[in-house]
């Protein structure tokens, strides 16, 4: 894990050849779907493990069936909130959950507007009641522009206040953690990669497309939803 010395409280994983390996064959255009979404588990999964480094444990004494010995207990493991923000996250939620087992999980659907206004819509929102004990993380593979998860962390700063407020991602753009980082400076960062830029589109370059179609699929681009009223 990289302390980035850009920002406060910003760590990338650039240094793990395991996660750069998996982050290669999801930046190639050849990896297909299912390739894809289980790269995105392999990663909240690793992510997750080296996450819990950060997080206190309390000392204790255990009873092996030969003696008396050392033992610790990480408390902030079963005190965790992961916010996914839809669709993309899911993939990488499935694999944080793999290392935070007791977390409880929210979920906000998201949509981000056109360049280059980049409007953001809010169309769900659930998420458990946020306590003083939480550390909450908040799932989004893709840290572009940042609007999206400015909406999100202000949203979620209305319903309580966690111990900690914590963004993982796989990659990030330098715009995107500049912009979150100048509305909350409290919020910490931890992302596989920071690339080099974004482009007018506001896509991260060198990046890896559009993560949630290469996970899913493309969407149609038509409402299904006159269609379904008519089989009535």
């Amino acid at each position: 894990m990289i302390n980035e010395k850009r920002w406060k409280g910003v760590y990338s994983f650039e240094d793990s050849p395991y996660l750069m390996e998996i982050l290669s064959e999801l930046r190639d255009k050849e990896t297909d779907t299912i390739k894809f979404r289980k790269g995105l588990v392999k990663l909240g999964r690793y992510m997750g493990y080296e996450f819990t480094k950060t997080m206190d444990f309390e000392n204790l004494r255990i009873e092996t069936p030969l003696e008396t010995t050392k033992g610790i207990t990480a408390s902030d493991r079963k005190h965790v909130l992961i916010i996914t923000v839809l669709r993309v996250a899911i993939p990488l939620m499935e694999g944080l959950i793999k290392t935070l087992e007791c977390a409880r999980v929210g979920i906000i659907s998201a949509s981000r507007g056109e360049a280059p206004d980049f409007n953001i819509e809010m169309k769900y929102i659930k998420v458990p009641q946020i306590r003083p004990e939480d550390t909450l993380i908040i799932a989004d593979p893709m840290i572009a522009t940042g609007s999206t998860l400015l909406r999100t962390i202000s949203g979620i700063k209305q319903c309580g206040k966690p111990k900690r407020v914590v963004l993982m991602g796989i990659l990030a753009a330098p715009e995107g953690i500049e912009a979150i980082k100048a509305e909350h400076p409290d919020v910490e960062i931890y992302v596989g990669k920071i690339d080099r830029e974004l482009n007018k589109e506001g896509y991260i370059l060198p990046g890896l497309g559009d993560a949630g179609d290469r996970a899913f699929g493309e969407p149609l681009n038509i409402s299904l939803i006159p269609q379904m009223h008519k089989l009535d």
